[in-house]
């Protein structure tokens, strides 16, 4: 089963993907475009021209997971100003995968509590 548990960053593709890439094509893409490691802690997602399909590639312990998610109605509000991969957190791409746009002013800020010892 998925988990997520561990991973510590998420990348969006900005702008389009082909999302006929394999999970071989988009771990290339990470390594020789973005210049970030694909057997990391972390979450490469790609979405496609029309913004109703996305990849989401994550190395997990002995191989790799190609979660693949296709909307029936409506378009996912993915960033399309620029190249490369941005990082965002865990609960920005939740919005996105909503449908919400990523910055979310009137969101409650999360709060990091402090252990004191």
């Amino acid at each position: 089963m998925l988990s997520v548990g561990g991973v510590e960053h998420v990348y969006l593709a900005v702008g389009s993907t082909d999302l006929r890439r394999s999970i071989d094509g988009l771990a290339a893409l990470v390594s020789q475009s973005f210049h970030l490691d694909p057997f990391s802690p972390s979450l490469f997602v790609f979405c496609n021209r029309r913004r109703d399909k996305l990849k989401i590639l994550v190395w997990d312990h002995n191989g790799f997971w190609l979660c693949y998610r296709r909307l029936e109605r409506g378009r996912f509000r993915w960033p399309s100003q620029g190249t490369g991969a941005l990082r965002v957190s865990r609960r920005q791409l939740q919005w996105l995968l909503d449908g919400l746009e990523m910055e979310q002013r009137q969101a409650h800020p999360q709060v990091r509590v402090r252990t004191v010892i």
